[in-house]
Formats: structure tokens, C-alpha cells, sequence
């Protein structure tokens, strides 16, 4: 159900590794619009990275910005908009994305695993990178393809050919 309500022209979701935050600039380029991204909303709005506020102030207040920021960007941005990758866990936020164009950037855990690396910064990848991508890729894998109106399988490809194959997909 693609154009049925105002806000992003795109919105991109997917796991860690996919290239949201990549392909939405390349996108936003390519049609000469904004990009914003979810995760850089959260952190400007507290003043602190993601990984400081999940240590300092734990997940559960963490996805509580990420609630708000997802659904005020939603409203306000009417250009490119990249989600956290576990953003669409919140049924609130599945619902605010009903109507809107979304687009789930796939990627497998092997590219996943080299595109992430060591997990630097990315809290949830504490301990065993692998395994954890993993079990986070086969629970979320189910809820980014519900919410979303275009698959776009990211493996093995560069984000220039990713933006290009999510413009055919919109096309």
C-alpha cells in the first residue's frame, strides 16, 4: 500500500550489516532529498552514543526513544528514512509504518558477520559476534519482511547496486 499516507518516500529497515544507513544516502542523493536515520535522531536528542545509553540506561529505555523518534520521523521527514535495526520489534512501531512504503534491505549472516566486523559500537554484539548476529537475524527476520512492501537482498552486493535495485523495486 504504497503513496496511502504523507511522510518518507522510502523507508529502510534490516539488521545490522544490511547498509541502511549507506544505501539511504545514496538514495536520497539519487532523488535529491533529505536522508535521516532513527539511530543519529536518538543520539542527537540525548547527546551520547546508542552503545552509552544502552550500558548507562539499559535496551528498554533505548527502544522507548527509538518508539518516539521512529514515529515523529514518520510525521515530520518526507524524504529517505533508515530505521534501527530493531526498531520494527516494537508493535507500536509496526503499526506507525502501516501505509508507508518499506523496504527490507536482506542480508545474510555471512555478509552480515564482514560487513559489522567486531561489533565496535554496536551493543547488542557483545560476546560472540557470529552468534549473535545470528539469533538476532533468525528473530527478525519474520518482522522486517511483515512490515515490509519490497524485499531487497543485499548479498554480495555493492550499496550502489542496492539503491539501484530499490529505486526498480519503487519503479
Amino acid at each position: 500500500m504504497t503513496g496511502a499516507v504523507s511522510g518518507p518516500r522510502v523507508v529502510l529497515v534490516g539488521p545490522m550489516g544490511a547498509g541502511k544507513t549507506t544505501v539511504a544516502g545514496l538514495l536520497a542523493d539519487a532523488w535529491g532529498v533529505s536522508v535521516r536515520d532513527t539511530d543519529g535522531d536518538v543520539e542527537a536528542a540525548e547527546g551520547r552514543a546508542i552503545s552509552d545509553i544502552f550500558v548507562d540506561d539499559g535496551e528498554a529505555h533505548f527502544r522507548s526513544l527509538e518508539r518516539a523518534a521512529v514515529a515523529r520521523a514518520l510525521e515530520e521527514h518526507d524524504g529517505v528514512l533508515a530505521l534501527g535495526g530493531g526498531a520494527v520489534l516494537d508493535p507500536a512501531t509496526q503499526e506507525v509504518l502501516r501505509g508507508h512504503t518499506v523496504v527490507f534491505l536482506k542480508v545474510g549472516l555471512g555478509d552480515a558477520v564482514k560487513r559489522v566486523g567486531l561489533g565496535a559500537g554496536r551493543p547488542l554484539l557483545l560476546g560472540n559476534v557470529r552468534a549473535t548476529l545470528k539469533k538476532l537475524l533468525d528473530e527478525r527476520t519474520p518482522v522486517y519482511e511483515s512490515v515490509a512492501t519490497h524485499v531487497v537482498d543485499t548479498d554480495g552486493t555493492e550499496p550502489a547496486d542496492v539503491a539501484v535495485r530499490v529505486q526498480e523495486a519503487l519503479a
